[in-house]
């Protein structure tokens, strides 16, 4: 194949303008806690545009998970790394070049940071090729690098750049300091008499004495003088300086499109693979899920809150519990009941996290997935009452489900938490039966955390999920979630005696 992108395995799934601002949902399902840890750090590369643009077809996300594999290999992994971090030090020298004042110093920075790029570029050539690729990507690239530094144009750009490094590296020349004036010329072998010196006053010593010298500053800018030094220096050499001037002017623009665009994109795989490093270092499993826009059986074994892990991860005694979920036949409805405080909502956004970061093409958390590929996803979390609107807390909850069920389609991805909270339990039941059976008309796939029990019984697409405490000490959660019928036990009693909320003590503290 013809390389296009490391990203995009066809030009029309490149995106034609980035986003700047994360998906709506994303806060509800901390995806932008989780996107703000990967990129952390990369902030040059500028790749949050990449991680908010989920792919919509599924050989696009198999070209991405290809790459994924390939970077798997240590030394592979490595040898990107190895590139990323020349073709920063070239940009580096570049943008020092663009500071500097003196026109010869710009020139000597440019000229170095030419000669960085063609050992980045060709080093990376030999390192794609002691490996035995498998991605498309990576295998159409390494094609790409081939002909690039193969072509006349490159040979002649490297040739020159080697001449120039080799002729500059030949200049000698002599300063003669007289009083404040310096003259600068040509080095014609002249003897250095600075051994003899030492060896004539070496008997004159006497024990440690003050050392004179006096240290260059280590500044990148030279000053005035040293600017005029070199000035002269050119003069002297005026044909060496003469070809510098332009091999510069002729390859001011020398970074190769494509090449540049890789340096970019291929940081999307190695901060999401350094990201889930420290979690595979734990022992948690990640695995690449298959990817299907036309089956909704869907499953994860293992899986996990990737943003609540990165929050435990810092607090070493806190252990991650994982779940496991499966839709199967025409289940299409998880809905998720039980103790408040006993993982439901979490629950929620590891649903809503895997499905996310599988369209993305990335490996997920879990043992074994399959995921479906939907076309837009939504979240219904409760939102504190916002006075501007002039809405109540149930009107807008209303407003806001109306709107999500106007824009879902069959393939959409919806997820429900706590909603109709701010009513009685007769209108939030109807209410919540009428939006469910909405749902289940549209065929989409649904998470609804819920205190309504009876929610999980509305037919064959639904499927009860429950929160489970530890037996014999209903306190204690085990944050498990398990399929099984709702039981109506929210186990509240021992949170209100937490909190010191019970009736004994509301009265005690009203004497």
């Amino acid at each position: 194949m013809t390389f296009q992108s490391i990203l995009f395995a066809r030009p029309e799934d490149r995106i034609t303008k980035e986003s700047l601002e994360a998906p709506g949902y994303f806060e509800d399902l901390n995806l932008d806690q989780v996107i703000e840890a990967i990129t952390v750090g990369k902030q040059d590369y500028h790749l949050k545009p990449y991680f908010y643009t989920c792919l919509h077809d599924a050989d696009a996300i198999k070209y991405r998970q290809e790459i994924m594999l390939d970077l798997e290999n240590t030394t592979l992994f490595k040898a990107i790394k190895s590139f990323a971090q020349k073709m920063t030090t070239m940009r580096e020298h570049l943008a020092q070049a663009q500071k500097l004042y003196y026109k010869y110093q710009q020139e000597s920075w440019f000229l170095d940071a030419v000669e960085i790029y063609c050992q980045a570029v060709s080093g990376l050539v030999e390192d794609l090729n002691l490996h035995d690729l498998k991605s498309r990507g990576f295998l159409a690239y390494r094609d790409y690098l081939e002909n690039y530094v193969q072509s006349a144009g490159f040979k002649l750009f490297l040739k020159g750049m080697e001449k120039l490094k080799g002729d500059l590296a030949s200049v000698h020349y002599c300063l003669l300091l007289k009083g404040n004036s310096i003259k600068v010329g040509k080095y014609n072998s002249e003897i250095d008499y600075s051994a003899d010196v030492e060896r004539t006053f070496e008997k004159f010593k006497q024990g440690a004495v003050k050392d004179y010298k006096v240290n260059f500053s280590s500044w990148v800018d030279m000053n005035h003088v040293e600017g005029k030094i070199l000035e002269l220096v050119a003069q002297l050499y005026p044909d060496i300086f003469l070809c510098l001037d332009r091999y510069c002017s002729e390859h001011r623009d020398f970074l190769d499109e494509t090449i540049g665009v890789f340096d970019r994109e291929v940081q999307f795989y190695i901060s999401y693979l350094e990201y889930i490093a420290t979690f595979k270092g734990k022992g948690l499993k990640f695995c690449y899920p298959q990817v299907f826009d036309n089956c909704k059986e869907i499953y994860d074994y293992e899986g996990f809150d990737l943003a609540l892990a990165n929050k435990f991860l810092s607090q070493n005694d806190a252990a991650i519990v994982c779940n496991d979920f499966y839709l199967k036949d025409k289940e299409r409805i998880f809905v998720v009941s039980g103790p408040n405080q006993g993982g439901k909502t979490t629950f929620a956004r590891t649903f809503g996290q895997l499905h996310y970061l599988a369209c993305l093409g990335c490996p997920v958390p879990g043992r074994e997935a399959r995921l479906f590929l939907f076309d837009s996803l939504f979240t219904h979390f409760e939102k504190e009452e916002n006075i501007k609107n002039l809405r109540g807390k149930l009107q807008d909850d209303l407003v806001r489900i109306y709107a999500i069920l106007n824009q879902a389609t069959a393939n959409s991805i919806i997820i429900m938490n706590e909603i109709f909270t701010s009513t009685t339990l007769q209108d939030a039941i109807f209410l919540g039966e009428r939006v469910m059976e909405k749902i289940i008309q549209l065929d989409s796939l649904c998470v609804c955390v819920t205190f309504i029990d009876e929610l999980a019984f509305l037919g064959e697409k639904t499927v009860s999920l429950v929160s489970t405490v530890v037996p014999g000490n209903p306190a204690l959660r085990t944050y498990k979630i398990v399929r099984r019928p709702a039981d109506g036990l929210s186990y509240s009693l021992p949170i209100v005696q937490k909190y010191r909320l019970t009736y004994e003590w509301i009265k005690e503290r009203i004497k």
